[in-house]
């Protein structure tokens, strides 16, 4: 069995993992089996200054096929360098990365003449964007010329299924995986290294991601603004960890709500660096109005933290269970969003029980025996 993976940028360090325990399954089972995972480009044009760390390495045969930003890859060369790759490799499974990108379409539709089987990781949710019947029709005749789906989670499962999908090919249905190990591993260290210099006597809210309009940022600094906090409880802060064009704006409005002393602003950082700053927090907040996924709701749960997610956060319905684990919300909803930061304002003793509750929500979404069930249906596929 020969199996291509065909995938838009080679800095994406959470795929990388992913890609690495599938060649690792695939050669455990057996050695005779390959795989070529298909990286379009260096990284997309918005995540060039994105950093990553040389001392985390993951094994897995790839070919970068434009040493550049895929922004700058145009559809013909594209087009070319994959078609020319696919012949070159014979694959016996190909998997192509989402329905959005003609390239990949057109080589789906090349592998199927030539008798090649195919999967489709997807993403999308019907959250995503607004839709036109027009569109609808055409991206229901692409999926299902494939005969495996893997998904993120379970809207975008349902969304496969509603463009006439059978349920029974989607064979992977949580595979929004993040590096658990150094995740967590990073978050311990600097937990360790916490425990002398943090003042007990301040919590936090954390929000980890880019300062832009579609992550509703300035709902929650005015829903934070009106949190009370009580005599016998400890002082709250918003710590915002990212950057982006919205920096100014939120920095104002702090300002302007007389809020300066109990929001920090720590700027970016790279992906490694993230735990360090969750160890320094309590609760996790994504108040997103749109977002497919939210890997950083995986990285927290990963820590053992709750979580306050948006409701068309796409992994709401996966990972969030109210007064379980933290709570969802409506993003167009302050009040409702103020309630769900005064809970834990008023019960500080229910974050280390919730935040044990994470950990077992998060645990099907591990990477490796995901990585296992996607390695079984690129068998199943080769044997038909």
């Amino acid at each position: 069995m020969r199996v291509l993976i065909v995938h838009n940028q080679l800095w994406a360090h959470y795929k990388s993992k992913l890609f690495s325990e599938i060649y690792r399954d695939l050669k455990k089972s057996n050695p005779k089996d390959d795989l070529l995972v298909a990286q379009i480009a260096l990284y997309e044009a918005s995540r060039k200054v994105m950093q990553t760390d040389d001392s985390i390495q993951y094994e897995y045969p790839y070919q970068v096929l434009f040493e550049r930003s895929l922004d700058q890859v145009s559809f013909g060369e594209k087009r070319h360098a994959l078609f020319q790759l696919f012949d070159q490799y014979k694959p016996t499974v190909l998997n192509i990365t989402g329905y959005f990108d003609w390239a990949q379409v057109l080589l789906m539709l090349y592998a199927r003449f030539k008798g090649v089987k195919v999967v489709i990781s997807s993403e999308s949710s019907a959250a995503d964007h607004n839709r036109s019947p027009q569109k609808e029709a055409v991206k229901k005749w692409i999926v299902n010329r494939a005969q495996a789906f893997f998904c993120f989670g379970k809207t975008s499962a349902e969304y496969l299924e509603s463009l006439g999908v059978s349920p029974a090919a989607i064979t992977v249905r949580n595979a929004a995986v993040i590096d658990e190990q150094v995740i967590r591993s990073a978050y311990d260290r600097a937990n360790e290294s916490n425990k002398k210099a943090l003042d007990k006597t301040v919590r936090k809210f954390v929000y980890v991601g880019r300062l832009a309009p579609e992550k509703n940022l300035s709902m929650l600094v005015r829903a934070f603004a009106q949190t009370k906090e009580t005599g016998h409880n400890p002082n709250w802060q918003l710590l915002f960890v990212g950057d982006g064009p919205e920096r100014a704006l939120l920095e104002n409005l702090v300002a302007e709500l007389g809020i300066k002393e109990r929001v920090i602003f720590a700027g970016g950082c790279p992906w490694y660096e993230v735990p360090e700053w969750l160890a320094k927090s309590d609760v996790l907040v994504l108040p997103s109005r749109s977002e497919p996924w939210g890997l950083v709701v995986n990285e927290a749960m990963v820590c053992g933290m709750p979580v306050i997610v948006s409701q068309t956060c796409g992994c709401a319905p996966d990972l969030v269970q109210n007064d379980r684990n933290g709570f969802t919300f409506d993003p167009e909803n302050q009040g409702e969003l103020e309630n769900r930061l005064q809970f834990f304002i008023q019960n500080p003793d229910l974050i280390p029980p919730m935040g044990q509750e994470s950990l077992k929500l998060i645990a099907p979404f591990a990477a490796a025996p995901v990585a296992s069930r996607m390695v079984k249906t690129y068998r199943a596929l080769a044997k038909d």
